[in-house]
């Protein structure tokens, strides 16, 4: 079983190192098991989620910053406060107009994230 890569059920934000994606974004892992997975994404505007698809649910909040998103061929702009949701195998993708950040929930979580 895949265990959160943290040793403690309190996740404190400064303690989790940021990861680079690529260039323009970064994220981080605040907690995982098999079942369910938390991640931030934090984008520099201009910073591109190139359209991807992948076999898990996805549930998406804008924690900063404006974005458009793409789901399924559809687009939208949306801003803090705001989320989406993604079912598994939907072509997807995010474009930053204003820096901000994104708290992505996955289910199951994603084993390709863990290195």
């Amino acid at each position: 079983m895949k265990t959160n890569a943290l040793a403690s059920n309190f996740i404190e934000n400064d303690n989790v190192p940021w990861q680079e994606v690529e260039k323009g974004i970064h994220r981080k892992l605040m907690a995982y098991d098999e079942q369910l997975m938390l991640v931030k994404v934090q984008f520099e505007a201009g910073g591109v989620g190139a359209l991807h698809r992948h076999p898990h649910s996805q549930i998406t909040q804008v924690e900063s910053g404006v974005f458009e998103i793409e789901i399924d061929g559809q687009k939208k702009v949306l801003q803090q406060g705001d989320a989406y949701y993604i079912p598994p195998d939907i072509l997807h993708g995010a474009v930053c107009i204003e820096a901000g950040v994104l708290i992505d929930v996955f289910s199951p979580m994603r084993e390709d994230f863990i290195k």
